[in-house]
């Protein structure tokens, strides 16, 4: 019996990290607890005229499925006002009279009961407990290496965390599936702009899986086989797709959590910590990105450190010329000095996502505002259900803020795998072992997670900035 369990330890290890973990995500509700302390908010409406019924009460109902309504801005509308009846309205010489009660809104902190009546809050429990299994599983893979090879692939272990990896992996990339055709989710414009890049990544999965911009890039898989180059380049496209619009969401998060828009009111913004947070984050995801992109890449790697040789700066061509494979560290430095930035920047995202997540419902508020202020008898029908939208889809943003960096965790953690996960079988998948293979391909696409999310949060920051969008 000890000589079994001494032989199968890796697996025992494995099974009870993530039988404990289970546990414990179950007993204490972790997913719930990661958001306690938020708040959300909800518009009411009067429906004091009603017989039955007294004082304001909280609208929380779906916009209007009438599909001849024409919408704002991609939105339906709550109005129950027909265009003839506003037009009349607005004929109308008598002096109009505002209703407070209409403008009231109220902050609610999220709990448990709140949470679980939203949409996709099981999908985001179920993703939190297998992400956190999955990255927890490479983490100790990382302390145990693999085992003898000699007693098998259950003896090794390092099959583990391949599985809990791919599972955690899968299931993302469902939930992303599910938010992504969400029908009131996001505009239509939105969702053809999400198709186009996908298609867009798609077609450079290709180019790089078939060595065309393999030059521009410092990744070595080696030759890809057609089925492969598809699967990987799809892959690549569907995630291009799918973060196009959490994205930009979280760049307009960004947008109001640093006051860009001066509108200087406290409950929009966030404080000075959080801020140097998210200017952290910002900073480090466009570092990272760039690291694996050429000359970048060799200009701070010295190729002559590891055959013994200095560098000379002295001799022919320019200084760029001279400066690339002279300067810099060593490439086995280099290449841990890439994964530690991958890791860090996705650690801050996570870090960062409740101040982002924050700032996003804080959206609605300065919708509310604005609409508020806009005129002496404001209309509140489009922030009615702009606030309801958020609330609404408070579990759906969730899953979109925390695929990124849970991606990026789950497929650095691929890459990082000791031991040998399929065993004496040496399956190869083009020119390399299907081991290797596994690694390089899990480590182009946590760089492509951090490189598409970075550059449409900038684009969307760009747009801001020259006044081609605005936040209303």
């Amino acid at each position: 019996m000890q000589s079994l369990l001494q032989t199968y330890k890796n697996l025992v290890l494995y099974a009870s990290l993530s039988l404990s973990l289970t546990l414990l995500l179950s007993f204490f509700r972790i997913p719930v607890l990661f958001l306690r302390g938020l708040f959300t908010y909800i518009q009411p409406e009067n429906l004091g005229q009603s017989a039955s019924q007294s004082g304001p009460r909280a609208a929380i109902r779906r916009p209007s499925s009438d599909p001849t309504s024409s919408g704002l801005n991609g939105y339906q509308t709550l109005s129950s006002a027909t265009s003839a009846e506003l037009k009349k309205r607005g004929r109308s010489k008598d002096k109009l009279e505002f209703d407070e009660s209409n403008a009231q809104i109220f902050r609610l902190k999220l709990d448990e009961g709140h949470l679980e009546s939203r949409i996709y809050f099981g999908e985001y429990s179920s993703v939190f407990a297998l992400s956190l299994v999955g990255v927890s599983s490479a983490v100790l893979n990382s302390y145990l290496g693999g085992g003898p090879e000699d007693d098998g692939v259950l003896a090794d272990g390092s099959l583990i965390p391949v599985l809990f990896g791919f599972v955690a992996v899968s299931k993302w990339f469902l939930a992303l599936a599910k938010v992504s055709f969400e029908r009131s989710a996001s505009r239509r414009s939105e969702k053809q702009l999400s198709l186009c890049f996908g298609g867009l990544g798609f077609i450079t999965g290709l180019l790089i899986c078939s060595s065309l911009a393999r030059s521009s890039l410092d990744f070595d898989f080696g030759a890809v086989d057609g089925s492969c180059a598809i699967l990987i380049a799809g892959s690549m496209g569907w995630l291009a797709g799918c973060l196009y619009v959490p994205a930009g969401k979280s760049a307009r998060a960004f947008w109001l959590g640093t006051d860009q828009i001066r509108s200087n009111l406290s409950i929009i913004s966030c404080g000075w910590f959080a801020r140097m947070v998210l200017f952290a984050t910002y900073l480090l995801s466009i570092f990272t990105a760039l690291l694996w992109i050429n000359p970048l890449s060799k200009m701070l790697v010295n190729e002559r450190l590891g055959h013994g040789k200095v560098g000379s700066l002295s001799g022919d061509g320019g200084d760029a010329d001279r400066l690339l494979g002279n300067v810099g560290m060593s490439r086995s430095d280099f290449t841990k000095f890439r994964l530690w930035c991958l890791l860090i920047s996705s650690v801050l995202q996570i870090v960062a996502f409740r101040s982002v997540f924050q700032m996003y419902l804080n959206e609605a508020v300065l919708s509310w505002y604005q609409r508020l202020h806009a005129s002496r008898v404001p209309d509140l029908d489009f922030s009615r259900a702009k606030v309801f939208l958020h609330n609404h889809y408070l579990c759906l943003t969730i899953l979109q803020f925390l695929a990124p960096p849970s991606l990026v965790l789950l497929f650095l953690g691929l890459s990082q795998i000791e031991g040998n996960p399929f065993g004496k079988l040496n399956l190869q998948c083009g020119q390399l072992l299907c081991s290797a293979f596994l690694k390089q391909v899990s480590l182009l696409m946590a760089w492509w997670v951090i490189f598409v999310w970075t550059v449409f949060a900038s684009v969307t920051l760009v747009l801001y900035r020259r006044g081609f969008l605005y936040v209303s």
